[in-house]
């Protein structure tokens, strides 16, 4: 090819690329935004399919058979918690950031570190006190998205109760899952626990 050729290909080139025709330019926005669209949908579908029952206990069987036997299961209001109600956040952002962090939890059972109800119960301790942690960091949101403390009937609740929550809760030196642990799932061997 000669060098007048080349140049000629690489302008029309150019010319192509830099001043795109007006059905191109439509076909390529609507293309992104069909894509955007599907990506978006796709993406939501899946944060809510890993927020299910099921999905939860497809790795932690015997732990959603413990919550089963608890309040937050079976009650006199018919008010059921599922997994994700407790141990996911309710606000977007927040629920991004809870997910990222659950991704190593399913490469763990994955490479086979808590994959039998074994290994789970070797490790038990060490994951709840992680989540016991992160809720304490988080002021127990998830548990407040349901127990909204300004509606507390402290007329209804037992004196030790309306004792704790009207001082230690109402002034913020504790959080719901200081007093709680345990609340929906069998407690690890808690030696050395602080507080117990």
């Amino acid at each position: 090819m000669s060098d007048n050729k080349k140049t000629g290909f690489i302008v029309r080139l150019w010319q192509l690329f830099s001043k795109p025709a007006k059905i191109a330019t439509g076909a390529l926005i609507g293309m992104g935004f069909i894509g955007g669209i599907l990506f978006w949908g796709g993406f939501n579908w899946g944060m809510e399919a890993t927020n299910t029952e099921a999905f939860c206990s497809s790795c932690h069987a015997p732990i959603v058979e413990e919550i089963q036997t608890t309040i937050h299961f079976t009650n006199r209001s018919g008010v059921r918690a599922i997994c994700s109600d407790c141990h996911v956040p309710h606000k977007w952002t927040d629920k991004i950031v809870r997910k990222v962090q659950a991704s190593k939890e399913l490469v763990m059972h994955f490479i086979g570190t808590i994959d039998t109800p074994e290994k789970f119960e070797a490790r038990r301790k060490h994951l709840a006190e992680r989540e016991w942690h992160r809720l304490k960091e988080n002021d127990s949101l998830e548990c407040r998205n349901c127990h909204d403390f300004q509606y507390m009937d402290f007329t209804e609740q037992g004196k030790r109760a309306v004792t704790m929550h009207s001082t230690s809760l109402a002034s913020g030196d504790k959080t719901c899952i200081d007093c709680h642990k345990g609340i929906a799932h069998s407690l690890p061997d808690m030696s050395g626990v602080e507080g117990w």
